[in-house]
C-alpha cells in the first residue's frame, strides 16, 4: 500500500520494484493506493495488479478519511493477504488500523518520519502521538536509514525491536550509462520532485554564484514549484544555463551524460536518487539531512553541506567544477559503494527475510490459537 498516484517519488518506485520482484519469485502480490495517475501507469507497465482506492488522499481531512478507512477495509477483506506492507505516512496510518481491525500482519515503512525537522513542533507532537498509537498495530516498521530508526527512538515511536533498517537499492545499469566525471565542459544534474522538502531554491541561489565558472545544470522532476523555480532562474540571470526537463521514468541516461549530481534539500529519509548518481559513478554534493550521510561519506565520494545555505553549496560545488581529477575519484568511490552496499538485491533479500518472518510467525499465532 502507498498513499498517492499522483506523483512518482522514490517511495513509489520503491514499492513498484518490490512488488515486481515479489511477483517474479512466484507471489501474488496487489498494490492498493490512492487514485490514478502516474504511479498507476508504472504499475500496468509493469504487469503489477492495483486497485485504485477513491477515497484516500495524501491531505488529512477526517470525514474523508474515515471513510478511505472503510474502503479500505473492504478491499482488503476482499484480497485477504497473508502480509501487508505498507507505505508513507497517510496509509500507513489508516492501513495499520485496518489491518488490527482485520487480524492481518502488517509493515510500515514510512520513508520519512512526519516529525523531525519536516514540520512545526505542535504538528510534530500530534504525529508523534499518531506514530506511537498506530506502532501497536504493526508487526514491524522497517527504516530506510539509521537516522530513521535513531528518529523513532528518540521519539517513542517504537522499541528498538520493531524497528529495522533495510537501506533502499537500486537496481545495477550497463556499462554504457555509466558516467564519465572528469569530462568537459561541467554538466550538472539533479533528481527531485518541485516540491518541499526539496529546496531548489538554495540551488539555485547557489549556481548564481558561480556564473564565472563554465557549467550548465539539468534539473530533472516536475511538481507544483517548477514556475517557481522557472521564475526564480530567470530572475538570477542564469534561466540559459538551466534546463528544466520535467519527470522523466528513468534518469539513467541524463545520469550518464553529467559530471556531478546535487541534491538539496530540507529534509530527507535516505533518497534514492542518490543511490541512482552513485550508481553512475557521479560524485555526489549533496544537503547533510536525514540519512544521506550514511550513503555519502564527506571526501570520500562526494560534499556534505548544511541545509538552507547557498554559499556552502556554491562553494562545494565550485571545488568539483575546477578539479576534474577530484570528480574521477570521488565518483570511482560512489560506484564502489554502490556496488558494495545500495545493489537491489541486497534489498530484496534483507526484505524477504522480514517478511517471511513476520508470516510464519502469524501462522503460528493463529495455529496456536485454533488448538
Amino acid at each position: 500500500m502507498i498513499t498517492r498516484a499522483d506523483a512518482v517519488g522514490g517511495a513509489s518506485i520503491h514499492v513498484r520494484d518490490l512488488a515486481h520482484a515479489m511477483i517474479e519469485r512466484g507471489h501474488e502480490a496487489v498494490v492498493f493506493l490512492g487514485g490514478e495517475g502516474p504511479v498507476t501507469g508504472q504499475l500496468t507497465a509493469a504487469g503489477i495488479p492495483f486497485r485504485s482506492l477513491r477515497l484516500l488522499r495524501r491531505a488529512v481531512h477526517p470525514v474523508r478519511d474515515a471513510r478511505a478507512f472503510g474502503e479500505l477495509l473492504r478491499a482488503l477483506g476482499d484480497f485477504r493477504p497473508d502480509l501487508v506492507s505498507a507505505h508513507t505516512a497517510k496509509v500507513g496510518w489508516i492501513g495499520r488500523a485496518a489491518c488490527a481491525r482485520l487480524g492481518l500482519p502488517v509493515l510500515y515503512t514510512p520513508h520519512g518520519w512526519s516529525i523531525g525537522d519536516r514540520i512545526s513542533a505542535a504538528h510534530g507532537l500530534v504525529f508523534r502521538l499518531a506514530e506511537r498509537a498506530a506502532a501497536r498495530w504493526a508487526s514491524g516498521i522497517i527504516c530506510v536509514s539509521q537516522y530513521e530508526r535513531e528518529l523513532a527512538l528518540r521519539a517513542g515511536i517504537a522499541g528498538p525491536e520493531k524497528l529495522h533498517v533495510i537501506y533502499n537499492g537500486v537496481r545495477d545499469i550497463s556499462a554504457a550509462l555509466r558516467a564519465d566525471p572528469a569530462g568537459n565542459p561541467v554538466r550538472i544534474v539533479s533528481i527531485a520532485r518541485l516540491e518541499p522538502p526539496k529546496d531548489h531554491r538554495t540551488l539555485l541561489e547557489a549556481l548564481a554564484r558561480l556564473r564565472s565558472l563554465d557549467w550548465e545544470m539539468e534539473l530533472i522532476g516536475g511538481g507544483p514549484l517548477e514556475r517557481d523555480a522557472r521564475g526564480l532562474a530567470g530572475a538570477l540571470g542564469i534561466a540559459g544555463r538551466v534546463h528544466l526537463s520535467g519527470y522523466q521514468p528513468d534518469p539513467a541516461a541524463a545520469l550518464a551524460r553529467a559530471q556531478i549530481f546535487v541534491l538539496s534539500s530540507r529534509s530527507e529519509g535516505f533518497p534514492r536518487s542518490v543511490l541512482e548518481a552513485m550508481r553512475a559513478g557521479l560524485p555526489v554534493v549533496a544537503s547533510d539531512v536525514g540519512g544521506v550521510s550514511e550513503a555519502v561519506s564527506e571526501g570520500v565520494n562526494g560534499l556534505l553541506v548544511a541545509p538552507g545555505e547557498p554559499e556552502a553549496l556554491a562553494g562545494a560545488l565550485r571545488k568539483l567544477i575546477a578539479e576534474p581529477s577530484e570528480r574521477q575519484r570521488l565518483g570511482a568511490a560512489a560506484r564502489r559503494i554502490y556496488e558494495e552496499r545500495f545493489g537491489f538485491e541486497r534489498m530484496l533479500g534483507e526484505t524477504s527475510e522480514v517478511y517471511d518472518t513476520v508470516v510464519n510467525s502469524s501462522r503460528w499465532a493463529r495455529q496456536t490459537q485454533s488448538r
